[in-house]
């Protein structure tokens, strides 16, 4: 199968699970031409800083525009990085960001433990770059009602995607095809 060929160079930004092999992430980045991540971090895990020090890192090392794919708690690091750095992002794909005030079902960070790490309060100024965020109406980490109104404070155009979870593969996500399609837009 082909490349995806992309004009920018497409990082990723996985959430707090970093990279999981049968992640739509993962896999998009196994298709994309111009590809890097954001590697995952030894320790201070939950630390925000230190996931966005490591986003600043990775954009340092690309020379020319950028687009940012996020997913769960890799879309609310891109809203931090957007708040203290600037750098060359012709785009965003802002994929189920969970919501810090919502309750999370066990196997998750507890959203107070994010809340003592520096996640909150979440930046929610319209962020410098164009982004769409991606949202599921049955996402256990955050109500579609949250995620609009995050993606409202961003400036971000939202792409309500039906019942799918948390777009992981815990909710069956795999190869995501309209990641490549979106990101495709967002290259133009």
């Amino acid at each position: 199968m082909d490349k995806l060929q992309t004009a920018a160079t497409v990082l990723i930004v996985p959430g707090l699970r970093d990279h999981v092999a049968e992640h739509w992430q993962t896999l998009l980045q196994a298709r994309l031409s111009k590809v890097r991540s954001v590697p995952p971090l030894e320790t201070d895990k939950l630390d925000c800083a230190a996931r966005v020090r490591a986003i600043q890192h990775e954009l340092e090392q690309i020379d020319g525009p950028v687009i940012l794919v996020a997913h769960s708690a890799g879309v609310l690091m891109v809203a931090h990085w957007a708040a203290r750095h600037s750098a060359s992002i012709k785009g965003a794909l802002l994929a189920a960001p969970p919501d810090l005030n919502a309750t999370w079902p066990q196997g998750y960070p507890s959203p107070e433990s994010l809340r003592a790490n520096g996640w909150d309060p979440l930046p929610a100024r319209g962020l410098p770059f164009r982004s769409i965020v991606a949202a599921s109406t049955n996402d256990h980490l955050a109500s579609l009602e949250a995620v609009t109104h995050m993606a409202e404070g961003w400036g971000s155009e939202l792409v309500n995607l039906g019942e799918v979870g948390h777009l992981n593969p815990a909710s069956g996500f795999g190869h995501w095809p309209q990641a490549e399609a979106l990101i495709l837009e967002l290259d133009r």
